[in-house]
């Protein structure tokens, strides 16, 4: 279950129910979808049907149909998006990048800044606060509100693309997606230092910090480990910092973030993850100086989520999306670039 950090933060994947369930032995043969209505009360049954559907609800690691007769013994595991947590959102007319949308999806470029999604302390002036007033705003009067269903994340100080559905079906096949790993996913970061190699794949697993739960750091723990893969090749070095490009495979809790630093390059100006202070660099007044204009010119970590990848889930086309990096990070990494010590 994604568990917002207090700094807006939030989980890019892990937006699924998971659940278990295995069969009584005395169990008497009945329907995979009602044997689940019974076991899931909170879950409705057409949910149910449409995860079964999508292949999100298999049987012993089988995908099957709704009418499938559960056996005594048989393990159901079930994968489900979760829907918005809660009812009370407020609609609020907040301009949306929007780069693409049709009948049951939008390909949004969330700004630096920009919490994802209501939680303590952000309750108003989120994506979904203004997906909300988008996706109501021409409905006559008396519809039943869309609710935009958020497929991944990404924190609130990244910038870039987003995937929303705008209706359940949509919603399950684009988080099968997610959770089979075929969505493509590129980012871009300014990192600190040169990375050696200058490409290469981190599979470290990752966990909260037992020291700081709003932080994420590699563990080789794998009770309590999740599995996460980063592929990274270095697009451009500079005296000390580089532009760095990131593959998801796995989209774990502030993944790039802590493997980047884990590889010994932090993220330029990401306060939690060690990256606002001078890490590479000569001790030189005047090189300070020049690092602080640099962290004025982005305050945030410098990470954009730039391209998006994935098959559309009614027509099956592969759609694919890319976007400029935003100013804050053009301006920093256009500095760096002229600097000459």
């Amino acid at each position: 279950m994604t568990i917002p950090g207090e700094d807006g933060s939030e989980e890019e994947l892990s937006l699924f129910e998971h659940h278990r369930v295995q069969a009584d032995p005395g169990q008497a043969l009945i329907r995979l979808d009602k044997f689940l209505s019974v076991r899931l009360p909170n879950t409705s049954r057409t949910k149910v049907q449409l995860g079964i559907e999508t292949g999100l609800i298999t049987v012993n690691e089988r995908s099957t149909k709704a009418n499938y007769q559960i056996k005594p013994g048989d393990v159901v595991s079930v994968r489900l998006p979760h829907p918005p947590r809660n009812d009370e959102i407020i609609s609020q007319e907040i301009p949306l990048d929007i780069v693409f949308e049709d009948d049951v999806l939008l390909v949004v470029n969330k700004p630096a800044g920009m919490v994802v999604h209501p939680a303590y302390g952000n309750w108003d002036g989120t994506l979904v606060n203004a997906l909300l007033f988008h996706l109501n705003r021409e409905l006559p009067p008396g519809s039943e509100a869309l609710r935009p269903g958020l497929v991944h994340r990404i924190d609130k100080d990244t910038s870039g693309l987003l995937l929303i559905a705008k209706e359940e079906m949509a919603m399950m096949k684009l988080a099968r997606q997610f959770f089979e790993h075929s969505v493509e996913r590129t980012y871009q970061a300014l990192v600190w230092g040169r990375p050696e190699p200058e490409s290469g794949t981190i599979n470290q697993r990752l966990a909260r910090s037992p020291r700081d739960r709003r932080l994420t750091e590699v563990t080789q723990n794998e009770e309590i480990g999740k599995h996460a893969i980063t592929h990274y090749s270095t697009l451009e070095t500079f005296s000390w910092t580089s532009l760095v490009q990131c593959k998801l495979e796995t989209g774990r809790t502030h993944q790039i973030r802590a493997h980047l630093r884990w590889l010994g390059h932090p993220l330029f100006a990401d306060e939690m993850y060690g990256g606002r202070l001078v890490v590479k660099g000569p001790g030189f007044s005047s090189y300070k100086a020049f690092v602080e204009n640099a962290f004025q010119l982005c305050p945030r970590q410098a990470l954009h989520a730039k391209t998006l990848g994935f098959k559309h889930p009614v027509s099956g086309e592969w759609l694919q999306f890319d976007s400029e990096l935003p100013p804050d990070m053009q301006a920093v990494i256009a500095k760096w670039r002229a600097y000459n010590p």
